[in-house]
């Protein structure tokens, strides 16, 4: 009876075959793949989402900005920067009129990408620019430089 019990064992073992070396290699590679394209749409993901925060932010600047002309009559120039949303400007026109405690809570942000805006202007236009994820000036793709206004 014993010799039985074993002999039922073993065939209940041999009918219970693994996945073979060729079968787990494929499948291993299956999953690489997709998960290469996940990661990739999630990536590009994570960068429209940063350039979109770019863009607000630089939006909401630039309405501190419309503040600091209505008060000023002009806007901060390219030396002065956009330290002059946070403190008097020095040097240059004088504002008589600025705001006490300035036009921003706190410091000027950062992009998403922890850089500093490039603010450029004459006193009578402006512009505000992120040179984006590699930031460097110029670029393409997701390297491409995020400008507040366009050039014509």
């Amino acid at each position: 009876m014993r010799h039985l019990t074993l002999k039922k064992f073993n065939q209940a073992l041999r009918s219970q075959s693994g996945f073979s070396l060729m079968e787990i290699l494929i499948s291993l590679t299956l999953m690489g793949i997709a998960g290469s394209f996940v990661a990739g749409k999630v990536f590009q993901q994570l960068h429209e989402g940063n350039v979109k925060a770019a863009k607000i932010q630089m939006q909401g600047l630039a309405q501190r900005l419309q503040e600091f002309r209505r008060h000023c009559g002009y806007y901060p120039t390219s030396d002065q920067g956009l330290e002059s949303l946070v403190n008097k400007p020095t040097g240059g026109r004088e504002c008589k009129r600025y705001q006490p405690g300035g036009y921003l809570d706190g410091d000027v942000p950062l992009d998403p990408w922890e850089a500093e805006y490039v603010y450029i202007s004459d006193g009578k236009t402006f512009n505000i620019i992120s040179y984006g994820n590699d930031n460097v000036e110029g670029g393409e793709d997701n390297d491409a430089d995020i400008p507040l206004k366009k050039k014509k």
